[in-house]
């Protein structure tokens, strides 16, 4: 069999060698008798060399990022070392990367695996987290863009293997231990924190035996200043055309002087549903550790025993202050169209309205154990054969006796007009009376207290080999998955609702509710300048940092105990253990995977090429199984518009059953043109599929229905993976040490998108306003709800026992003789037919100048899709999440132990979902374009050898976040964020 050959200065042959990243870079053959000179290259420079060795030798399009030396990963992040990689981009958290897209396609769409192997997740989705890994015992990240039968499905945009440190690979006696301190701007309360890292390696004389242990303990305390909007109403500008003095549409506005520059007709705009604004404080604890032990009896067999564990613990407190708008007649200022959006919206009231506040404090646990087996035999020089199996799991739990999550809210009643100016950064409130807000106007309105259980298992048992045919024709490669994940989501909240109010005011003191300044808060993030309508709205400076258990308690002993609504305190206002009376969802996904690759290399003319055909046959099986409360068939008309659903106090668990296969093929063609420039084209079909919380089984109704029918909610076992078909060209010249440009073009076709629709659904539940009686009223009396009722009971109140007078409202009881189906509205995943086409360009430069320590990194990436979303249309539709363009721009200075590099990394605008929060139907959220630069310093301290010290700033110039909805005026979030300072200093022995 030939050998893939190309020019290799002697430090990128001793990096191939010294790396042994056999997963991915085939290894190159030696003459008889040829000695490699081994030198020991550290820090950015050596780090960039590996990652294009990899890149160079790869049999498809792959990118890598390798530890710059043993515990040193580039970043304290990985996701926002992923960045920097063509193609990538990032997704924030509380001011970190957490989340991954890879060309455009969002996290769902993308695979992550550690050392090759699936790991579970916690969320309902299948993304994984980043920031629960630890950076320190990382010693490499691949990036699979393009398929091959051999790399497991699941990855449309990319497939990202972690690489762990293994001892084996890095022979002999090695340590590194770092100190850190973290100076996090963003938080409001907090001091500095530590972080401790430590990794440990050796190996026995006589190379057979290895151990590597390492850990890291990490604390952050943050914070979040955010200005939002919950969602908006969207309208066609149209559709108020007969106003009258009340909103013909609920959230319309009139066409009359109380509107400057009203939309148009052809316009679409959007009214706000509130204004909010949320100061939190974050501690974060995170805790990693990993044992590997190797053992190699004989040259040609290997063991490997890893064992992982990560713990990350959230605890959260915030404080909110918000106004919510009643869509009454207001008074607005609107920008120009064709989408319009209000510069100023307010409201006035007749009676005076709340000013809402409410606090959290609640905590939350996450942990993930894994044990895994690897045994490698080189079974003759034709054969080579892999085993791993690994068991993982994955939990996340309450961390407080007051649950993973709660709030309780409060009011005053004090608001007479308000109004929200969207013309600067951030919204700013403005609320007649609210800077006069004192403690005794306020009364609890509503609490909720949150238990939420998730646990996910993975069983995983893989099979490869490879055999060397003879005669140089090649090689094939085979291999056989079982892959077992299993996913339970269990919550119980204790929830009590009283919007009015409950309680007398004056149950709370003054030393209960200090004021803090709302301006102070957002010290880096400005607003507009509205100076009110004739005075009538002042800017509100004022918000309530309460105590959270201090209100708590005064609640609990004032407020009347609801049976409906209770914890296990023996009152509202503590979270309840008792799980399977609300929401248990269980879903298991049973895969198995068989792939064969041939394998050939040769030479036309000159030029080397080497081609991979591969074949990967997919089978799974999914079961769901779901709890749902379970309603009588006979519902009540109690209001003038609403139904009630009558639960039966049982709970019923419904289960689903899906199966789908796929035969995959793939097609990677390399060929050296010279010894410096390589052409690359790749043909695969890969799948990526549904979130496991889009795959449950059961249907969940909600109580609350109205007279023309209900709402509900469900899963789609039956849901089929994306299918994509993949095309990839890509030209790489490698004209110098460490130096390179690459260009590549992406096709991908995509089929079976998933998009949740409402569907009628008709169960055994009727519905009495439109059964007869209903009838029989609008026919007396027209279609005037209240009217209708009371006919009802005048005519059959005292001769049918379904029609009754309770605590003075009438209520009619569902007739399951004479009554029709209640229709449903049941939002549920589905695919959806057609085909979406995606593409894009990918461009990269990386260079080092010489021997004078500078280098650098610049990237683009350009993707384009047929699948936008079309913020002209008000109705359900389908659209790619996460799609954007991006870029990098690296530079670094590296010389006698000095080490400098600046980043700056950016991502375009992207969409991040389809309907905002509150269900108030379809609405787009875009996350905006945005900029960070991040710096590294680092020195070499030449009186003791092996001690570097080093600075860290990450987002240096302290950018911020905004989301917003079809135009950027409509600001759904904008979050204040900071800088993150990091000195610390790494022993390497």
């Amino acid at each position: 069999m030939k050998t893939k050959i190309f020019s290799k200065t002697p430090i990128a042959a001793s990096m191939s060698l010294i790396l042994g990243i056999a997963g991915i870079a085939p290894s190159f053959a030696q003459e008889a008798g040829d000695e490699v000179e081994v030198i020991s290259v550290k820090g950015i420079r050596s780090s960039m060399i590996q990652s294009l060795d990899i890149k160079r030798s790869s049999s498809g399009i792959v990118d890598a990022i390798s530890a710059e030396d043993i515990g040193k990963f580039p970043d304290s992040n990985l996701a926002e070392s992923l960045q920097r990689i063509t193609g990538i981009s990032i997704e924030r958290s509380n001011g970190e990367g957490s989340k991954v897209s890879a060309r455009g396609f969002g996290p769902d769409r993308n695979l992550v695996t550690l050392n090759g192997r699936q790991m579970p997740t916690t969320t309902g989705e299948r993304s994984f987290d980043f920031s629960n890994l630890a950076a320190e015992g990382v010693s490499g990240v691949e990036v699979y863009k393009t398929s091959k039968a051999d790399v497991p499905t699941g990855g449309i945009g990319a497939t990202i293997n972690i690489l762990t440190h293994k001892p084996l690979s890095n022979p002999g006696q090695k340590a590194t231990f770092s100190v850190e301190a973290l100076d996090d701007t963003t938080t409001k309360k907090g001091s500095t924190t530590p972080q401790l890292s430590g990794l440990y390696s050796n190996t026995s004389d006589d190379g057979k035996f290895g151990v590597s242990i390492s850990g890291s303990y990490s604390e952050r305390e943050s914070g979040s200043q955010q200005a939002k909007i919950a969602y908006y109403r969207s309208f066609s500008g149209i559709q108020d055309t007969n106003w009258s003095g009340s909103n013909a549409v609920w959230g319309g506005v009139a066409k009359d002087a109380s509107q400057t520059n009203r939309p148009g007709d052809n316009d679409i705009y959007s009214v706000p549903q509130n204004t909010i604004y949320k100061f939190e404080e974050q501690q974060r604890k995170r805790t990693n550790a990993q044992l590997v032990l190797q053992y190699k009896p004989m040259d040609n067999l290997t063991a490997t025993v890893d064992y992982t564990y990560v713990s990350k613990t959230n605890d959260t407190q915030s404080n909110v202050i918000s106004a919510w708008y009643n869509f009454g007649p207001s008074e607005n200022i609107w920008t120009d169209g064709p989408i319009a959006s209000p510069l100023v919206y307010s409201e006035t009231f007749g009676n005076p309205a709340d000013v809402a506040i409410g606090g959290s404090d609640f905590s939350v646990k996450d942990e993930t154990k894994s044990l895994g087996l690897n045994l490698e035999w080189q079974a003759s020089d034709n054969l080579k054969l892999k085993l791993d199996h690994h068991e993982s799991n994955a939990d996340s739990n309450p961390n407080s006796v007051l649950g993973s999550g709660n709030e309780i809210q409060l009011a005053a009643f004090v608001r007479q007009a308000s109004a929200t100016d969207f013309s600067g950064d951030r919204p700013v409130l403005s609320i007649v009376g609210g800077n006069s807000i004192v403690a005794a106007d306020f009364v609890v309105t509503g609490s909720v207290f949150t238990n939420k259980k998730n646990e996910a298992d993975i069983s995983q048992t893989q099979f490869s080999g490879e055999y060397i045919l003879e005669e140089e024709l090649g090689s094939i490669d085979f291999g056989l998955s079982l892959t077992s994940s299993e996913n339970r989501a269990r919550l119980k909240n204790v929830q009590r609702n009283n919007w009015g109010g409950e309680g007398a005011a004056g149950n709370f003191g003054d030393n209960l509710f200090p004021r803090g300044s709302i301006s102070a808060q957002f010290d880096n993030l400005s607003g507009g300048n509205f100076d009110g309508f004739g005075g009538q709205v002042e800017v509100l400076d004022n918000y309530f940092p309460f105590n959270f258990n201090a209100v708590r308690d005064i609640a609990a002993s004032t407020l009347s105990v609801q049976p409906a609504a209770l914890g296990d305190c023996g009152n509202s206002f503590c979270p309840s253990s008792d799980y399977g009376s609300e929401v248990d969802q269980f879903t298991k996904e049973e895969m198995t995977s068989v792939y064969v690759q041939y394998n050939y290399d040769g030479e036309i003319g000159d030029m080397f090429y080497d081609i991979h055909f591969g074949l990967r046959y997919e089978e799974t099986d999914v079961t769901a199984t779901s709890s749902v409360p379970e309603y009588i068939d006979s519902p009540l008309w109690n209001g003038v518009s609403e139904v009630t659903l009558v639960g039966s106090g049982n709970i019923i668990y419904e289960t689903k059953q899906a199966s789908y296969n796929h035969t995959l093929p793939s097609i990677n063609f390399n060929l050296n043109v010279t010894d410096d420039v390589v052409l690359r084209l790749a043909y695969s079909e890969t799948i990526g599929r549904p979130r496991y919380d889009q795959m449950i089984g059961g249907t969940n109704l909600q109580a609350g229905a109205r007279i023309d029918g209900g709402i509900g909610n469900t899963g789609n076992p039956a849901l089929l993976p994306l299918e994509s078909q993949n095309i990839d060209i890509s030209a790489e010249w490698y004209y110098g040490e460490g130096s390179y440009v690459s260009l590549g073009y992406f096709t991908k076709d995509v089929e079976n998108d998933i998009l949740t629709l409402p569907v009628d659904t008709q169960l055994s539940i009727v519905n009495p306003a439109i059964g007869p009686y209903g009838d029989e009223a609008r026919t007396a009396v027209g279609n005037d709800t209240t009217l209708q009722r009371q006919y009802i009971y005048d005519t059959y109140g005292a001769t049918d026992p379904l029609v009754t007078l309770e605590a003075g409202n009438i209520v009619i009881a569902g007739n399951t003789a004479t009554d029709p189906l209640m229709n449903f509205k049941v939002n549920t995943p589905l695919n959806v037919a057609g085909t979406t086409g995606y593409d894009g360009l990918e461009f990269a430069v990386q260079h080092l100048f010489g021997e004078s320590g500078f280098g650098g990194i610049v990237n683009y990436t350009k993707t384009n899709t047929d699948n936008e979303h079309d913020d002209f249309v008000l109705t359900p539709q389908l659209a790619e999440l996460g799609i954007s363009d991006s870029a990098n721009v690296v530079g670094f200075y590296e010389m006698d132990g000095f080490s400098a590099r600046i980043a700056y990394n950016w991502r375009d605008k992207f969409i991040v979902a389809l309907v905002q929060d509150g269900g108030a139907g379809p609405g787009p959220r875009y996350i905006e374009e945005y900029g960070q630069i991040d710096l590294t310093v680092s020195y070499d301290l030449p009186q003791v050898e092996g001690l570097n010290v080093y600075f860290n700033a990450i987002n240096l110039t302290a950018e911020n976040l905004r989301t917003s909805g079809r135009s950027e005026t409509q600001v759904l979030d904008s979050i204040q964020q900071g800088a993150r300072y990091v000195l610390g200093a790494r022993y390497t022995f």
